[in-house]
């Protein structure tokens, strides 16, 4: 039962994240293959799943650019592609380490809600050297 109904709102926050830096190529449109699991819908409590309102995408050093790849996945395995739904594609720029000035964080609004059990995936279009740091920021339900 969610914690509020009329209309509904998220009752904790959720963050997750990817578990290390995203670094590899993954060609495949469809989801398969090697994919970061950056965020899981809630699946305990009130088995709701989550409120997901954006992922941000932070360069850890240099790299070249990329594409970033988003997928919904139902929860079974990624390496069926009926399992995957390409959801998103961010232009991620190619990026200089420097100790004196920020490098830009890229945010993909999302804003909706992912069922429990759900996951969001993330590829790159081809391999980088430093990577990026996923961030999903969201809420429980």
């Amino acid at each position: 039962m969610p914690a509020n109904t009329s209309p509904i709102f998220s009752n904790l926050g959720a963050i997750q994240w990817a578990p290390a830096a995203i670094t590899a190529a993954n060609t495949a449109k469809d989801g398969t293959g090697t994919v970061a699991t950056v965020f899981t819908g809630n699946a305990t409590g009130n088995n709701a799943g989550n409120f997901v309102q954006k992922l941000i995408a932070r360069p850890l050093g240099t790299n070249v650019a990329t594409v970033l790849r988003v997928f919904i996945n139902n929860g079974a395995v990624n390496t069926t592609a009926s399992n995957n739904s390409l959801l998103a594609e961010l232009s991620l720029p190619a990026t200089t380490v420097t100790e004196v000035a920020a490098q830009a964080d890229i945010a993909l609004p999302l804003n909706f809600a992912l069922p429990a059990g759900y996951k969001i995936n993330c590829t790159l279009g081809t391999a980088i050297a430093a990577g990026y740091q996923m961030s999903v920021i969201g809420g429980q339900y």
